[in-house]
This record gives structure tokens, C-alpha cells and sequence, in this order.
């Protein structure tokens, strides 16, 4: 089964030096049995290359893979451009960090707080990802958004970035429920352009329905659990695991 968790899950112990990404990954292997790394770019303590070889070394002696580099802190459009120089910079520094690590998709926020594009935002929008995703597709990976915030988190918005970049290394990493417009139908119309996806605790009513909406769009990327309340940690993960581990044995079963 194509399943991860989110390093994100663990942000209140990270926030308290309770866990890093070496702890992270332990976890990973023998406290939930899951090969899939999603790792959150401020979980990392380091760009430096010698820092990036080690964590790379043990996700590879636990037999892990990094399904997953989620960047924040690097979205392309702001209406600063100094800031929108910084984040490019941050941008290619987690690009590399990716490479290094193996990371099957990224996560690059779009940027902007408004629900509808400008021409200037959307072109350059374009014009950014047209640049990761050559670069993406030179070393195997995919790369996108997240319906995160703002912009994102508009179904049409997603559909007219997607046929404009046009490459086959561009997709989104699929925030379930997480939408401002067509609440109801974003998660079904934007399953085609998935390459991995978040399963938060509060979709968990609704998983089924998820996983299938994702089965039939042809999904073959992560179901990957995402916890963001910051309490019981490791016991709140474990429950949203049990759920996909479930719901996913149960499909696969209805498929034979």
C-alpha cells in the first residue's frame, strides 16, 4: 500500500524539541510499519549537503522513501517582489534538498491571498513552474501545489494551472476538503491532477469516499496522514492510519 505520514503530524513535539527528523523516521519504520516520508522542509535542520547525505543514509538503511518534500516558505507568487525573490531563492535550495533525498514529489505553494489570479500573478505563476517542473522532470520527480491557501484553494484555479504549465512532472498534492469554492466537488475534480494527498482528522468521516474518488480518477501516489492538532500525537496518527490501512485493505479486496 501506498501510504505515508506527514512529518507535519508531529509539529507539537517538534515545537517542544521533543522529536527531529531522524526520530521522525524511527517512528516511521517501527512504531507504524509505513515506508512513505513526508517530510515538512521546517522539520530540516539544515540545507548543508553533509546534513542532507545523513538524513538521505537513514532513510535508506530503514528501507524508507521520501514520498513526499512539502516546502513552505518558498510560494511563488507574493506582490513583494523582494519576497518573491526570497522565496524563489528558498525554492531552488528544497529543490536541491529533493534531489538529495530522493523526494518522489514536492510541494511549492502558488502564493496569493486572493481567491482570484491577476494576469501578472498567473504569468509569472506559469512562468515559475514551467522552470521547476523541467528541472522535475530531468530528475524524476513531480512537482505542485497544494489547494493550501488562497488562490489554491479555488477547483478552477487548479484546472487552468495545470493545463498551462502542461508537463506530465506537474500535478498537486491534494489537501482533502480543503477548499473556499465548489467545497463539495473540489476534492472529485481535482483528483485527476493528485500526485499525493493529505488525509487530515477532520476528512476522516468521509475517508471512503475519498479513497474512491481518488481510485477512479486512476490515483497511484500516497494516502498520506496529516494530524494538525498538536495533542497525541503518536495515538491521534495511529488512529487516522488504522483508517486508511482499513478502508484501502477493504478496496483492494473488493477488487479481486
Amino acid at each position: 500500500m501506498n501510504i505515508s505520514i506527514a512529518s507535519y503530524s508531529f509539529h507539537g513535539m517538534f515545537n517542544q524539541g521533543k522529536i527531529d527528523l531522524f526520530g521522525y523516521l524511527e517512528s516511521l519504520k517501527y512504531r507504524y510499519h509505513v515506508s512513505g516520508a513526508d517530510i515538512w522542509n521546517i522539520m530540516l535542520s539544515s540545507y548543508e549537503e553533509d546534513y542532507l547525505r545523513k538524513l538521505k543514509e537513514a532513510i535508506d538503511d530503514k528501507e524508507l522513501h521520501v514520498a513526499n518534500l512539502c516546502v513552505d516558505g518558498a510560494h511563488v507568487w507574493d506582490e513583494d517582489p523582494e519576497l518573491r525573490e526570497s522565496n524563489y531563492q528558498n525554492a531552488l535550495k528544497n529543490l536541491r534538498a529533493a534531489e538529495i533525498l530522493g523526494a518522489q514529489t514536492v510541494r511549492i505553494d502558488m502564493g496569493g491571498h486572493d481567491l482570484e489570479m491577476s494576469d501578472e500573478q498567473f504569468d509569472y505563476t506559469v512562468k515559475r513552474y514551467k522552470e521547476y517542473t523541467r528541472r522535475a522532470e530531468e530528475s524524476g520527480y513531480k512537482i505542485g501545489p497544494e489547494n493550501h491557501w488562497g488562490t489554491s484553494r479555488v477547483p478552477a484555479n487548479i484546472k487552468k494551472l495545470v493545463e498551462a504549465v502542461d508537463s506530465p512532472a506537474f500535478g498537486i498534492l491534494l489537501h482533502l476538503e480543503n477548499w473556499d469554492v465548489d467545497k463539495e466537488n473540489g476534492d472529485r475534480l481535482c483528483a485527476q491532477y493528485a500526485f499525493h494527498t493529505h488525509f487530515a482528522a477532520w476528512v476522516l468521516p468521509r475517508y471512503e469516499e475519498k479513497i474512491k474518488n481518488l481510485m477512479d480518477a486512476g490515483y497511484t501516489g500516497h494516502y498520506s496522514v496529516e494530524h494538525h492538532s498538536s495533542k497525541n500525537e503518536y495515538e491521534e496518527v495511529e488512529w487516522q492510519l488504522a483508517s486508511i490501512r482499513r478502508l484501502l485493505k477493504q478496496a483492494k479486496q473488493g477488487t479481486n
